[in-house]
């Protein structure tokens, strides 16, 4: 039996691996699972495809992951909402903690305050300067709780000092939808689902989240620079796969997740959506997604980051 089990390992994999997305198509989850999968089908000699779960922050998605057999077939995009869940939502449906074995990091991604092209903001001291005259009345979309683009909304409406309404959507498609003809006046997209919009003059770009500038968008300020001291939030990808994983076969896809990452095709796109390729052992990524919870923990703790 023993030895038919690690065969069984050994064989590892001998049919198509799924990528569960927990958004819809669009987003930067989206981008990273389908600019990973030809890389990893080369390297693993199987076919790699996506399945886009979305709905319920991400919850929706990650539950399928989590219930799914152990063997490596099934692997979940995870991002910050993936952190930042726990704290957020009352009762989850599995255990962020008990549930998932990571894989590896993936990517670092700031995100990109923008407005449509004929907004009248044309800063983020215009921004400012309009919550502060008038509170609440400003909007600014995510593609659900938890998500990247909530959570730097929510950090730059504290760190301001402003009040901001949050509205949630089932993915970045539709969030961006209701930006352009707006209904919206606010997103802090990823720079993978707002890039093309910018680049078309769609819509206008004021600053960057991260703590340092973008290669993306090297002549827009960060949010500090523009005027929010401190202010510093950065999206992230990684995958996960269900707990009871055999470590062999998570150690064969950390391997080929991490050649992935380092091909020249992944990293040129890396370069044009503004994303910095950033992999490491499981342990490594086990230790930066806890980091992530104990930071977010707090600050939806001190009522930073609400519903």
């Amino acid at each position: 039996m023993a030895l038919g089990w690690s065969a069984a390992h050994a064989a590892f994999p001998d049919k198509p691996i799924k990528l569960v997305v927990p958004f819809s198509p669009g987003g930067g989850a989206d981008l990273i699972g389908r600019t990973l999968v030809a890389e990893l089908s080369k390297t693993l000699g199987q076919s790699v495809f996506v399945e886009n779960k979305p709905g319920g922050g991400t919850i929706i998605g990650s539950d399928i992951v989590a219930k799914s057999a152990p063997d490596g077939y099934t692997l979940l995009v995870s991002s910050i909402a993936h952190s930042v869940n726990p704290s957020l939502m009352e009762k989850l449906p599995y255990s962020t903690e008990k549930d998932f074995v990571p894989v590896s990091l993936v990517v670092r991604s700031p995100n990109v305050l923008v407005v449509r092209a004929d907004s009248p903001y044309k800063s983020v001291k215009d921004i400012l300067e309009a919550a502060k005259a008038k509170p609440n009345r400003l909007s600014y979309a995510s593609p659900g709780n938890g998500t990247s683009s909530h959570l730097a909304g929510a950090l730059f409406a504290d760190l301001a000092k402003v009040q901001i309404q949050h509205v949630t959507y089932k993915g970045s498609a539709a969030a961006l939808t209701d930006l352009l003809g707006g209904q919206i006046d606010l997103l802090f997209g990823t720079s993978g689902s707002v890039g093309v919009f910018v680049d078309n003059g769609k819509l206008r770009a004021l600053a960057v989240t991260s703590a340092t500038r973008s290669s993306a968008y090297p002549s827009l300020p960060t949010m500090t620079e523009a005027g929010v001291p401190g202010y510093a939030s950065e999206g992230w990808y990684g995958l996960h796969a269900p707990a009871g994983t055999p470590a062999d076969v998570i150690q064969k896809l950390n391997a080929a997740t991490r050649k992935a990452a380092q091909s020249e095709l992944f990293k040129a796109k890396l370069v044009q959506e503004g994303m910095v390729s950033q992999t490491g052992t499981p342990a490594e990524y086990e230790h930066f997604v806890r980091a992530e919870m104990a930071r977010w923990s707090k600050l939806v703790k001190a009522d930073v980051i609400t519903k």
